[in-house]
């Protein structure tokens, strides 16, 4: 049950549904007539001015991750409060937030709608204020990524001092695993790995190392390091770059020990704790130069960040 809202709210909204498993371009379809979602008593109703994509959108689109039939896909955005619950405490009217919102650990029954639609309804614990200082596009690329970047160098019990490879360093969650371990966990050092072309973004984001896969093997390094964080699914090749007493999290494929697999559970809090970080610039957002992607053309986004040569975020804004 939600409170009567002073925002005029249509019964009907965009979104991309898919009704069959496929690649984007052939089973995403833009449609006019969806109904706006009611709102339950812990949610709020974000009309959705951003949503950032993940490489999750098109394995269920795939049908890698077997879900029910139709739809919208999409689990981060960004938006205005438009409506809210009757037992929603922290968010009102106008608010300004961003989240992800897959509530489960697992990703197999995914929230419908998703967040590439005019209207999500969603928990009010899996949202956080969006960043002052950050775009609606811009917040919009963080939610999942750097959740899973946080919670999985908490797996591990990083901390400070101590140092981190992280394989796939320009990638969506890549990239924020870097600045996390600098600027929030105290690494002593970082190293990383890209290709060739995203070595320079590497440096930027502040890796004490930057590694180029298509030159060197990261195995070969003379130094080992203290953990490593795998998002890139190479954990049958970290057991050489770890020390003996080492810890590693990867958060694709199967891990092969030591390493551990981690999925992420959505938590607004960490948003929270995190905005701070943000807020002053030390972490910022990594959006794909070929972005901001308009709604019109959303098809054309989840083709591109299914190649998987993204750098960063792939986002859609603006949402109408």
């Amino acid at each position: 049950m939600a409170t009567a809202s002073s925002f005029s709210i249509p019964p009907k909204m965009k979104a991309f549904v898919y009704s069959e498993y496929g690649n984007p371009a052939d089973v995403l379809r833009l449609q006019t007539d969806i109904a706006v979602p009611e709102v339950e008593e812990d949610q709020v109703l974000v009309k959705v001015v951003a949503a950032g994509l993940n490489p999750v959108d098109f394995k269920r689109m795939l049908g890698l991750i077997k879900t029910p039939l139709p739809i919208i896909p999409g689990y981060d955005v960004t938006g205005v409060v438009v409506k809210v619950g009757s037992k929603v405490k922290n968010y009102k009217e106008g608010d300004e937030v961003y989240g992800f919102t897959n509530i489960q650990k697992s990703f197999q029954l995914p929230k419908f709608p998703g967040t590439l639609a005019e209207y999500t309804a969603i928990e009010e614990k899996l949202l956080a204020p969006k960043p002052k200082n950050l775009s609606f596009a811009e917040a919009a690329g963080l939610p999942l990524a750097i959740e899973t970047a946080y919670e999985g160098l908490e797996r591990i019990e990083f901390s400070a001092g101590k140092s981190l490879l992280v394989l796939g360093g320009a990638g969506g969650v890549g990239s924020l695993v870097i600045q996390l371990a600098k600027h929030v966990f105290g690494a002593s050092k970082v190293a990383a790995t890209s290709s060739t072309v995203k070595l320079d973004v590497l440096k930027k984001l502040g890796a004490d190392l930057a590694i180029d896969y298509t030159k060197e093997n990261f195995e070969d390094l003379p130094e080992k390091f203290d953990a490593v964080y795998d998002a890139v699914g190479q954990s049958d090749r970290v057991v050489k770059a770890v020390k003996e007493d080492g810890r590693v999290v990867t958060i694709i494929g199967t891990p092969t020990p030591p390493a551990v697999l981690f999925l992420v559970t959505s938590d607004g809090s960490i948003l929270e704790k995190l905005n701070p970080y943000l807020e002053s610039g030390k972490i910022k957002p990594v959006l794909d130069p070929k972005g901001p992607f308009p709604f019109s053309q959303t098809v054309e986004a989840l083709s591109y960040v299914q190649t998987e040569r993204a750098t960063g975020k792939v986002v859609i804004y603006p949402i109408p």
